[in-house]
């Protein structure tokens, strides 16, 4: 088969780069159970090409799901305490205050109509099984394709057994025609192809290749691995070293299953081909999760045995035996390794006894990248650095794991938590930064400064979530703390998110007193950074809100500059929505809605889910005040997309959804509710990305791609949505 992409449809799913081979009958029954299962799990032996094959038939089928085909992958999974978030990033999904992941998941699901592809399930099979069934009772249109090593034991779950790539019959003769029949031989054939050009079964090696395919057992990855060695070795030289090599995928340990065991004999004899160096390299290099980069890999492996000035050298080799996959990224180079080279690389380095020590250093090394970061934040090259976190989302949550479960690092986990605090609240990732902070603060009970910090950093994403009672507690403990301390820093910041609790609460006089106090802290502390310029921001806000407009403008007109003199951007985006507001509030329509549009662009650079939500908000209040109803409800659609996926509409605020429905009213009374609606769910429907560029259209434009037509505006508009970051 050619190879396969999934072009336009909704969703996750990764373009194949390489021709799919056999597998005709299995993808046909594929289709056919997923007609009538609505969880259809694909099980087989590790390298038996589950993940393939799901991947595929996802793409095949494709088509029938108008609300997307969706990769969730578990194996960077540690445990099952972020279950419930993989699928919410993949979906886009934030937890909403008092409800529990489960129900918000399940509701975001409830009407939709697409297909989970859930990868890799078999080291959290319980956990698995007891939310997909959980997933599909209240989602009466969810299909879910999952591949394990077993099944999740679901009432209704339809198993899919793979079987090995057929092989040549030893009892026929192996003429050429017989061996190309064989899809092992096909792989083989296809694969060699690629790694040695020039390569074909031909009538002198065809007896060694369909014996090396038979002693592979057709298995998919001991194949392509085998067909790698075909570089440097012929077909009969491969079969030879299978001989003595039986070395097993999990922990040495002997697996009763022929095909598992000349797997592990394939990757076995992988490892003896190579020198003690790269031995050693990929045994350390085994520690790491996803893909990583060369520092990493020099910062992390080099030390006894290898000296750091060989890694270039090493990491080639390993390349070069297709231990390691380059795979660039916006023009950097990555590295990874297939999962059960990983495996085997980690048995490899527990028997060196070297696993604690090569975990502590992989940590390490996170942890200065995580630091480095945040102390680059305030300056020119933020959203260098969102993405450059964001490419290490695995190998950090993989050192924040080894810091909050090895004895004696958790110190290490909380500052590691709390260094990161720019990624949760900047960059979309609010929920995982609250678990993370809240693991780490039950483990490092003692009042220290740290503890301080991580207390207003937890409180900080609390109040962003809508979640005040828990917000307003850790706020309370950090304040207290940081008196005990006299911890000025810590009091300051503590400070100021409580006046933004207070502020999303509605009582704005109390707001306006502590945001005060919170910018005279800062200030007495020569504090100057991101969130210290934010404390002025959300203060200009409360003054507007007020009645104080110009006030607001000035304050937003100092911050700029400071943002300006520093080449920042993200508190930037707060004051041009400040700005957007107060325009909005003057009758400044053009003005407002140049400002809201400016701000979004910038939210959009940093993932700021938050930030994307109350932009568009605003611009559908701004479209509503000059006429552009149809447009205005559009963007309610969009906005209100957003909102689902970060949590409570306006952060549940009374104060602000009052507002919203006056200004939500205004163009639907203009409208009727027919039109209304339509425009609506145009809105609604909107991928996120199609939302913004709908947004970022300018006015006159509807979420359909036509032209709306103006009705009469108004000159009193509702107040606007919060910029309360």
């Amino acid at each position: 088969m050619p190879a396969l992409s999934p072009g336009r449809m909704l969703g996750n799913i990764p373009a194949e780069t390489t021709s799919f081979v056999g597998r005709r009958r299995e993808i046909s029954l594929a289709r056919r159970l997923l007609r009538r299962a609505r969880l259809l799990t694909v099980t087989g032996a590790p390298g038996i090409g589950k993940t393939r094959l799901a991947l595929w038939v996802a793409v095949l089928v494709g088509s029938v799901f108008p609300d997307g085909v969706w990769l969730v992958e578990l194996a960077s999974l540690p445990d099952d305490s972020l279950l419930d978030q993989a699928f919410m990033d993949v979906l886009n999904i934030q937890d909403q205050p008092g409800q529990s992941s489960h129900d918000t998941l399940a509701d975001h699901l409830v009407d939709k109509k697409l297909l989970l592809v859930v990868d890799n399930c078999h080291h959290l099979l319980d956990a698995c099984g007891a939310l997909m069934c959980r997933l599909l009772t209240r989602a009466p249109w969810l299909r879910i394709l999952a591949t394990s090593r077993q099944g999740l034991n679901v009432t209704g779950e339809q198993l899919l057994e793979v079987p090995p790539l057929s092989v040549p019959d030893p009892d026929s003769p192996l003429t050429t025609r017989a061996v190309s029949r064989s899809e092992a031989v096909r792989l083989l054939a296809d694969r060699a192809s690629l790694a040695r050009p020039g390569f074909a079964v031909d009538a002198g090696n065809r007896v060694a290749v369909a014996r090396l395919c038979e002693r592979l057992g057709g298995l998919p990855l001991a194949i392509e691995l085998a067909a790698l060695r075909l570089r440097a070795l012929s077909a009969a030289q491969v079969v030879e070293r299978l001989d003595d090599y039986i070395q097993f995928l999990s922990g040495g340990s002997r697996i009763a299953v022929p095909r598992l065991e000349t797997l592990g004999a394939t990757i076995a004899s992988s490892h003896d081909l190579c020198p003690n160096e790269l031995k050693t390299l990929w045994a350390r290099a085994a520690v790491f999760r996803g893909d990583f980069d060369l520092t990493a890999v020099e910062e992390v492996c080099a030390g006894a045995n290898i000296a750091c000035d060989d890694i270039v050298t090493l990491v080639a080799g390993l390349l070069e035996r297709s231990i390691l996959i380059r795979g660039d990224q916006d023009d950097v180079v990555r590295y990874r390794m297939l999962e059960p080279l990983r495996q085997y690389g980690l048995n490899k380095l527990r028997q060196a006894g070297e696993d604690t020590a090569a975990s502590r250093r992989h940590r390490d090394h996170y942890l200065c990248l995580a630091e480095q970061g945040a102390a680059a934040w305030f300056g020119p090259h933020q959203s260098e650095w969102f993405t450059r976190i964001r490419r290490e989302h695995a190998n950090l949550r993989s050192a924040l794991n080894f810091s909050l479960t090895a004895p004696g690092e958790h110190q290490c986990g909380l500052r590691m938590a709390s260094a990161l605090w720019f990624y949760w609240t900047a960059c979309g990732f609010l929920k995982e930064g609250r678990h993370w902070l809240d693991k780490a603060l039950a483990l490092n009970p003692q009042p220290t400064r740290m503890r301080a910090k991580a207390l207003w950093l937890d409180g900080r994403i609390t109040v962003m979530q809508g979640d005040m009672t828990a917000a307003l507690s850790r706020l309370d403990e950090c304040r207290a703390l940081a008196r005990q301390l006299g911890d000025e820093h810590a009091l300051a910041y503590a400070t100021q998110m409580t006046g933004v609790a207070r502020l999303l609460g509605g009582d704005l006089p109390r707001a306006a007193e502590l945001l005060d106090e919170a910018v005279a802290r800062h200030q007495a502390n020569r504090e100057l950074n991101s969130t210290a310029l934010l404390a002025h921001l959300q203060l200009a806000l409360t003054r507007a809100l007020l009645g104080d407009l110009d006030h607001a403008v000035a304050v937003c007109e100092d911050c700029r500059a400071i943002s300006d003199a520093h080449g920042e951007s993200w508190a930037l985006s707060f004051a041009l929505h400040v700005l957007a507001f107060v325009g909005w509030r003057r009758g400044q329509w053009t003005a407002a809605a140049a400002y809201a549009r400016d701000c979004l662009r910038l939210k959009r650079t940093f993932h700021d889910t938050l930030g994307m939500a109350e932009s568009l908000e605003l611009l559908a209040w701004i479209a509503s005040s000059t006429g552009e109803h149809t447009r205005a409800a559009g963007l309610f659609g969009v906005a209100q997309r957003y909102w689902r996926t970060f949590g409570l509409p306006l952060f549940g605020s009374t104060y602000f959804l009052t507002h919203h429905d006056a200004c939500e009213r205004q163009s639907r009374h203009a409208l009727g509710d027919k039109q209304f609606t339509s425009a609506y769910r145009h809105g609604s429907r909107l991928t996120r990305e199609q939302g913004v560029t709908f947004a970022l259209a300018g006015e006159g434009s509807r979420c359909d791609g036509s032209r709306g037509t103006a009705g009469s505006s108004t000159r009193s508009p509702p107040a606007p949505s919060s910029s309360a970051g």
